[in-house]
């Protein structure tokens, strides 16, 4: 069983297929075993015209790869962590995260363009936040995979987009010609939960299994974020954001703003109850 092929399903976007292979390299390298990438096609890929907020946006590029996890067709799934509904599917688990890479998200707009009046984005976190930089601005939406989104920024679709920093360094993207790529810090833009963590699936039975194989720091910081998520019932479609480091939960909600609070390792160890404290604290949820 050790050295048997491990399957790894993912889509097939150019950043899932780069995620996938980041996987497959740790988990070969851990077991000692062959990998197999698997690629699947989600709702959220067919469907390419639709509105991720008018559609709700849940598992939309989740649910075809958890489905074939629970048929057998594979092993393990791939996940960007920011793509997970924030309830459980039953039978399966989330094994662990890879290291998590820069969690920021890059205010991309064309050169020349001190204040975009026009910005292209399907996010309502990102819609909102944007909005307290650039109160004039008006929004449109926009699908694709990353390199779509910067042709379509660089031909005139708008003035900017927003882009998480992650996605553009794994695929090799530090710069496009007319473009400027601008970061925006953790306190002025706050992350979508999980954004920058690669998550791993597997079937419950299986997590023994590889949950070794993973990060744990990287664990508790989204296990805190996805707290956060389940209780608010947030997805796609909702204007939220949390990103928890070590010692700070930086959070963003459409009724609260832009927030930050302090944490300790007792609240890392304990996500469910810091996140009802911490919630319930703010009036989003009952204490």
């Amino acid at each position: 069983m050790a050295n048997s092929k491990i399957r790894i399903a993912t889509r097939g976007s150019p950043l899932a297929l780069t995620q996938a292979g980041l996987v497959a390299a740790h988990v070969g390298a851990a077991l000692g075993a062959a990998t197999e990438i698997v690629r699947m096609v989600t709702t959220g890929d067919r469907q390419a015209d639709w509105s991720l907020e008018a559609k709700g946006g849940k598992g939309l590029f989740t649910g075809e790869l958890e489905q074939g996890l629970l048929r057998g067709d594979a092993d393990v799934a791939v996940h960007s962590t920011k793509d997970l509904p924030g309830e459980a599917t039953p039978g399966l688990s989330i094994a662990g995260y890879l290291p998590r890479a820069d969690p920021r998200d890059v205010l991309v707009r064309r050169a020349g363009v001190s204040s975009p009046r026009v910005i292209a984005t399907a996010s309502p976190r990102r819609r909102l936040q944007s909005t307290l930089h650039f109160p004039g601005a008006t929004h449109i939406e926009i699908r694709g995979n990353v390199n779509t989104r910067l042709e379509k920024i660089a031909g005139g679709a708008a003035d900017a987009t927003i882009l998480a920093a992650a996605g553009l360094a794994r695929l090799g993207i530090p710069s496009w010609p007319g473009l400027e790529f601008l970061p925006f810090a953790l306190g002025e833009m706050v992350p979508a939960v999980g954004q920058g963590a690669i998550a791993i699936q597997c079937r419950d039975a299986e997590t023994a299994r590889f949950r070794p194989l993973f990060d744990s720091t990287t664990a508790l910081a989204v296990g805190l974020e996805r707290a956060l998520q389940a209780l608010l019932g947030g997805g796609c479609h909702t204007a939220f954001g949390a990103h928890v480091t070590p010692d700070r939960l930086h959070f963003f909600h459409e009724k609260t703003g832009i927030l930050s609070f302090p944490l300790t390792a007792a609240d890392l160890a304990t996500p469910e109850a810091t996140a009802l404290r911490v919630l319930s604290g703010l009036g989003l949820v009952p204490a």
